[in-house]
């Protein structure tokens, strides 16, 4: 028999009121599922309030990692959780997604349709005013964006955490996302090694709001000077994840950094340049293995 039970995934760190709301969104779907909360470490009265909510409802549970594991470990953490807990579906997402009532129905429906046979589907992730959320935007190579929704279902080789649906078995054939990410990338790498073996899709129907402060991409040549850390990851992630593509990959790499090099210096700001140099250094020899879970079909 088909285990149809869902968990919604939520990795948070540090953001208790959006987390607030998304977990109000996802009360409020129009088809059931528990809430898994996989909290970050988070210090900002995240652990009490979600324990004080937990005590009042069967339908939300929420685990402490005991350190920031990043969005990469948090996931990693949360999606085994899922799978030894026996749900059939997992279905993930930061703590800024806010799902439109009906967004797990219509992913349900979709699933249904394909009979199960596709890798992971995906929302249509839309910004605060409505707009299509560019940091969010699918891809349909691994170096073109889809550039429209003009059917139910839209092949897809790339997506984000920011409502991907998948089976439990999915997850048992393929691993679980690469912890050692930390940040950036691990989405796309855990996307991209699916569709490789499988196809993927947009479920255009189903949708959700990504509720972030702009709609804007990552850019080390503008962001601000206490995010810059995390883009040695962002450029070393990047190298891991192309390299799989062969020559095309390298190049690709290559031209997108020489790109935002020359960014970084029309902007003046050259002492930026080695964090890209370096990250793209670090990512050559840059080896870690995807862990497997042991699964039995329930």
């Amino acid at each position: 028999m088909r285990n149809d039970r869902v968990a919604a995934v939520v990795v948070t760190y540090n953001r208790l009121p959006m987390l607030q709301k998304c977990i109000e969104k996802l009360v409020g779907q129009t088809e059931p599922c528990d809430i898994l909360v996989v909290n970050n470490a988070s210090t900002d009265g995240t652990a009490e309030w979600l324990a004080e909510y937990e005590a009042k409802s069967s339908r939300l549970h929420a685990r402490n990692t005991g350190a920031n594991l990043g969005g990469a470990g948090g996931f990693n953490y949360g999606m085994r959780w899922a799978v030894e807990a026996g749900y059939g579906c997992l279905w993930l997402m930061d703590d800024d997604c806010l799902p439109e009532p009906d967004a797990l129905e219509k992913l349900l429906e979709a699933d249904v349709l394909l009979g199960g046979e596709y890798g992971w589907l995906s929302s249509v992730a839309l910004w605060t005013d409505g707009s299509v959320c560019n940091m969010n935007l699918q891809r349909k190579t691994p170096y073109r964006d889809i550039d429209g929704f003009v059917s139910p279902l839209t092949p897809s080789v790339m997506a984000s955490f920011v409502s991907l649906f998948l089976r439990s078995e999915t997850v048992a054939e393929f691993g679980l996302p690469i912890k050692e990410f930390f940040i950036w990338s691990d989405d796309w790498e855990y996307t991209r090694r699916i569709s490789l073996k499988k196809p993927c899709y947009v479920a255009a129907d189903s949708r959700v709001i990504h509720a972030m402060k702009s709609n804007t991409v990552v850019n080390i040549a503008t962001d601000a000077p206490e995010r810059l850390e995390r883009y040695r990851y962002f450029y070393r992630n990047d190298v891991y994840l192309y390299r799989r593509e062969g020559l095309r990959g390298w190049l690709w790499l290559i031209a997108k950094d020489c790109w935002h090099s020359a960014h970084v210096i029309r902007k003046g700001r050259l002492k930026r340049l080695p964090i890209i140099w370096k990250g793209f250094a670090s990512g050559i020899a840059f080896s870690p293995v995807a862990e497997h879970l042991p699964y039995t079909k329930p």
